[in-house]
């Protein structure tokens, strides 16, 4: 038998059962989706016109049912049906009370929309005290299931009258092996909560309100009555069903691009089924992409919830509990990346997971810092007490995110009487590459030196500094000095080393590949001559930062 096309309209009021309403299989984080019905019996396998008891059907699996024995007599556990003769039926299954089960089979399936002259299902007209917390179904052998460690719970099509005496009280368990495991906290009580009324049968559709964490690959299906009287307690039921209500996990980063070292969030959803019972317990355990870390210590709005990543974890372990009518709460945990690039996390990465169905990928992009670029060079300044000359031919790349260049070039320069110098080219240059990583660069060369009468002389020096950023936003200076021809006081210097100084006496101190380094950045002299006068000197100036 079909599940009903009506039920989403038939929806209860009752706190301890309610109906199931069509959704999507997986909806949006936080949008419940239906439950999955895992099984289902209809007792509509191989049955025609002769009413048999209970443990005589099989359904098309090869399953077949038991009850205890008070509910397998006594007018108990008669599988009826409107196709059945209106006679008592014979070997006593039951008495007067025939004609009156006999049409709850075909209210119930007006109540579900499906066909009530060919409908069957199970009946019971206490002709007779059955006693208390009898066994009226039960499966004979376990149920396989798919996969374990899911939420799994009970729906069931009920129907009653003479509801004015004792109401039937039906209490579902799961069957892990002999150990039953109640999904309810008030039994189904049908002539207290029905949701309609067809020819005098009390009708519904429940959904048990506490649903099991099953950890077992195979389960069975138990049916307490706890009414002992047969005052009343007349009851059928059909359209038994084991629904899979383990709610959705979902994980979702923050909006990206994101500058690294900067805060950031993986955020997890979990969200209920369409039933918004209580599901206890669930847990997950979730490793964070590598090279992404937790910050601090995640927060959760799920209800008796245990959630832990210490600061620079690289995973996180969460266990809680969706409270009844919640619809879906959330565990978010705060998280950097030291390093530019893009982090993924899938399925793949929820392991030692219980009660969740798992969720697809999301990924978060980190970027190096946007550092400032700054370069400036020139080829000569002159200060002293006589004669100041300001930087010749500059080229300047001042504070500023934005990718660019500067140059200028100077034909000759005349300094007075500290000498002359040649043609000046210089440049300063801020540029981004494919990943996003930044290069500050300044450059200076003067050709036709000619200084202090001829102690310092070339035929071209050149001062290179650059800055570049890494994926992890660390920055690293470079410069170098490049000479061609240079001579101080008579000695030829080839390839000067690293802050080379020379002393021409009486005279000056003439520093060659001057180079002094600061925070993001490094200067580069190719000359720097300092007068015994107080008179100072720098030929082919380099200065870049990146950060200003």
């Amino acid at each position: 038998m079909r599940l009903p096309v009506a039920l989403a309209a038939a929806l209860l009021t009752a706190a301890t059962f309610s109906t199931i309403q069509a959704q999507p299989a997986h909806a949006a984080p936080g949008t419940p989706a239906a439950p999955t019905v895992v099984f289902t019996e209809d007792f509509e396998n191989n049955q025609g016109a002769t009413p048999i008891l209970l443990p005589q059907y099989t359904n098309t699996a090869g399953q077949s049912y038991t009850a205890d024995p008070a509910w397998l007599s006594n007018c108990n556990g008669v599988v009826i049906s409107l196709l059945h003769p209106t006679a008592t039926p014979p070997n006593h299954l039951c008495d007067t009370a025939w004609s009156r089960v006999r049409p709850m089979a075909g209210d119930l399936a007006q109540f579900a929309g499906t066909n009530p002259a060919t409908n069957h299902a199970i009946g019971a007209y206490t002709q007779g005290d059955p006693g208390p917390n009898k066994v009226q179904f039960e499966t004979t052998q376990p149920i396989p299931l798919s996969a374990t460690n899911r939420f799994l719970t009970f729906s069931v099509d009920t129907g009653e009258q003479n509801c004015f005496a004792l109401h039937a009280l039906l209490g579902f368990y799961l069957l892990d092996g002999a150990t039953e495991i109640p999904t309810f906290t008030t039994p189904i009580e049908t002539c207290a909560h029905p949701s309609a009324v067809i020819n005098g049968t009390y009708v519904g559709t429940f959904t048990s309100n506490k649903p099991v964490l099953f950890s077992g690959s195979g389960v069975g299906i138990r049916l307490r009555n706890f009414q002992p009287s047969g005052n009343g307690n007349d009851a059928v039921f059909d359209n038994i069903r084991i629904l899979d209500v383990t709610p959705q996990l979902d994980q979702t980063f923050s909006a990206s691009p994101v500058e690294i070292n900067s805060p950031a969030t993986l955020t997890y959803t979990i969200t209920n089924t369409t039933d918004l019972a209580v599901k206890e317990n669930w847990s997950f355990f979730g490793a964070l992409p590598a090279g992404v870390a937790a910050t601090g210590t995640p927060t959760t709005d799920c209800a008796a919830a245990t959630a832990t990543a210490n600061p620079g974890a690289t995973a996180v372990s969460v266990e809680g509990t969706l409270a009844t009518g919640q619809t879906s709460c959330t565990v978010t945990v705060p998280v950097t990346a030291t390093r530019a690039g893009t982090y993924t996390t899938c399925a793949a990465d929820i392991t030692q997971h219980a009660g969740v169905n798992l969720p697809g990928c999301t990924s978060i992009t980190f970027t190096p810092p946007a550092l400032k670029f700054d370069a400036h060079a020139h080829g000569g300044k002159l200060s002293g007490p006589l004669v100041t000359v300001s930087p010749l031919a500059p080229s300047d790349l001042t504070c500023t995110v934005t990718p660019g260049s500067d140059t200028d070039t100077l034909a000759t320069a005349n300094l007075g009487v500290i000498g002359n110098l040649g043609v000046i080219t210089t440049s300063a240059t801020g540029t981004v590459d494919g990943d996003g990583l930044r290069t500050s660069t300044a450059k200076a060369k003067t050709a036709g030196v000619s200084l202090l009468g001829g102690l310092v002389t070339a035929d071209s020096v050149e001062a290179v500094a650059s800055a570049t950023d890494d994926s992890a936003g660390v920055v690293t200076a470079t410069g170098g000095t490049t000479v061609a021809n240079l001579r101080v006081a008579g000695t030829t210097i080839l390839n000067p080393t690293v802050n080379q100084t020379i002393t021409i006496p009486l005279v000056a101190t003439v520093v060659v590949n001057e180079r002094v380094p600061h925070p993001g950045g490094i200067t580069v002299n190719a000359l720097h001559v300092k007068l015994l006068t107080g008179t100072d000197l720098v030929v082919s100036h380099a200065r870049t930062t990146l950060g200003c």
